[in-house]
């Protein structure tokens, strides 16, 4: 037997002390008696995924008396679990961006299919099955209960009324706001954030948009696009919360929907109205409301082909395209009842009556060009009355006949006019396009009359076929880093003082030169500029992404 004894080993209890107390030493702190010797959790930024099994929260549940130096540390048979601990959420990735976001500790929530889509109200039904089938969860109708990974949409809470709160906390989602419009913005918000097996972070999420109406526009007089391709536009832009669709369905190249009390004007490759009630249904299930837009005086040139009894000839019988003659009334009659007949179609508030570029008014001397428009003014508003006059008292003629539809009605910028007498009707909204028409006016006349304005921007927002004229096609980087609503002529932003009149914008698609780029080439050069068109409409401020960022994400998203 060996002369030395055998070093009995230290306790257990001992040794985890010892090394428990050698790395707190190590880390450089100082451990006073009754000090706990639990390992604190981290805040996510090792690496390691939240919810880690190391990341136990201080103590493990134990009291600091319990676990002081010195004390005697609880057997492992003993010891409670450790409890998860998460990192703090960040905002959500989405767009466009949201405006607030409460951070929390938490799992977040996945969507499953055992998962239920759950609502307060009947009048979220159609919200509900919608962003049931998204994410393949069931739609449980309205129900009191609650069961895990829950998603229930309700209504109430205060705020305006695309405005919504997104709570996620305890593996469930509530969506709220005060009208389904509301909600349906939040149930986009999450369909992004859970997209190909993502988490919505815990926290809460408050959100509403900057401006009221945010619009695409689509040309689609002088180039035909199929349903099925219009209908794909409004899935996308009701996931990117725009609200409006306008249709712009007769030019000079072709009037484009079926028409029952004019079927002469109609062309051959057109929607029907059951494929325009197909779309405007669509449309309201993602709360956008299909705003239509039967040009005139000018840009009448199909209605014409059919018509050229009121062609707008000069005084040397030469006819001006796509203008007609509003000397006559029967020009009125024909153009009333298209407004009429398509007012049951298109059921929502708003609609586009144009105005723009009628060619009596692009001469030197509109009075000897037009002698009977001239004539017709001064009998109908004096001795001293002009083709200006006559051309705003057309306009305002339309708008009583929409009018009578409770409609609010838009006329593009270079439909009124600086020196008319008569003036147009003031409820009518200035959508303000160019800077370039003859007799230009800024923006600053319109706002400062307290015209309501809609953005329209040719400098940033007109996407045209073929690049005629001075045209580029926008790019989304440019919209993103350089333009906001206030930024309505050019390159320069009027006051901070008109910004609640600028009640919101439009991105457009002009097809002056139709066979420039298929229907898919069009949807696939349109996509970041909807996109960055969709961010400043909801937020105007600078974005917290770079371009660089935003587009990755916009990659990510689909």
């Amino acid at each position: 037997m060996s002369r030395h004894r055998h070093r009995r080993p230290a306790p257990r209890k001992k040794v985890r002390e010892q090394v428990a107390l050698r790395a707190l030493i190590a880390g450089g702190l100082v451990v006073a008696l009754g000090a706990g010797l639990g390992l604190w959790a981290s805040d996510g930024d090792d690496g390691a995924p939240a919810g880690s099994a190391a990341r136990s929260s201080p103590g493990a549940g134990v009291s600091s008396g319990e676990r002081s130096v010195g004390a005697a540390a609880p057997s492992a048979s003993t010891s409670p679990s450790p409890t998860r601990t998460y990192p703090l959420s960040t905002a959500p990735r989405t767009i466009p961006a949201v405006r607030s976001h409460t951070a929390a500790r938490g799992p977040g929530w996945r969507s499953a299919s055992g998962h239920r889509v759950v609502v307060n109200d009947p009048r979220l039904a159609d919200e509900g099955r919608l962003i049931a089938g998204e994410l393949g969860m069931s739609y449980a109708g309205q129900k009191s209960d609650t069961q895990a990974g829950d998603l229930r949409l309700t209504l109430g809470g205060s705020g305006g009324a695309e405005s919504y709160t997104m709570t996620v906390r305890d593996g469930r989602v509530t969506v709220s706001g005060p009208s389904d419009a509301g909600v349906f913005h939040g149930t986009r918000t999450l369909k992004q954030e859970v997209r190909k097996g993502g988490t919505a972070p815990e926290g809460v999420v408050k959100d509403a948009p900057a401006k009221p109406q945010r619009t695409f526009q689509l040309d689609i007089a002088r180039k035909y696009f199929t349903p099925g391709w219009i209908e794909d536009r409004i899935r996308e832009l009701g996931d990117l919360k725009f609200n409006q669709f306008e249709l712009h369905f007769s030019d000079d190249q072709a009037f484009r929907i079926e028409s029952d009390t004019h079927p002469e004007i109609v062309a051959a490759q057109h929607l029907t109205k059951a494929q325009v009630k197909r779309i405007v249904d669509l449309a309201a299930s993602r709360h956008i409301t299909v705003v239509p837009e039967i040009d005139s005086p000018g840009h009448l040139g199909a209605v014409l082909a059919a018509h050229p009894e009121l062609q707008l000839r000069n005084v040397n019988g030469v006819a001006r395209r796509g203008a007609i003659d509003i000397s006559k009334d029967a020009s009125g009659k024909l153009l009333d009842d298209l407004l009429n007949e398509y007012a049951g179609l298109f059921p929502g508030g708003q609609w586009h009556l144009g105005g723009d570029e009628y060619q009596a008014l692009t001469v030197p001397d509109p009075a000897a060009s037009f002698p009977q428009l001239a004539a017709a003014a001064r009998q109908r508003y004096g001795a001293g009355a002009t083709v200006a006059d006559l051309a705003t008292g057309w306009l305002n003629d339309r708008a009583e006949t929409v009018r009578a539809h409770d409609r609010t009605m838009w006329v593009w910028n270079d439909g009124f006019f600086r020196d008319a007498t008569v003036k147009p009707a003031s409820d009518l909204v200035v959508a303000y396009w160019t800077g370039k028409e003859i007799g230009a006016r800024v923006p600053a006349e319109y706002l400062g009359a307290g015209r309501k304005v809609l953005n329209y921007n040719d400098e940033f927002l007109y996407y045209v076929l073929g690049e005629p004229q001075t045209f580029v096609y926008p790019t989304g980087q440019r919209i993103y880093e350089q333009w906001t609503p206030r930024v309505l002529r050019g390159t320069t932003a009027v006051s901070s003082k008109y910004d609640a009149q600028i009640v919101g914008g439009a991105f457009s698609v002009w097809c002056d030169l139709a066979n420039s780029q298929t229907q898919d080439q069009v949807g696939a050069g349109i996509r970041m500029p909807l996109r960055a068109t969709a961010q400043k409409l909801w937020d105007a401020r600078t974005p917290a992404l770079t371009w660089a960022q935003f587009r990755t994400l916009a990659g990510r998203l689909g």
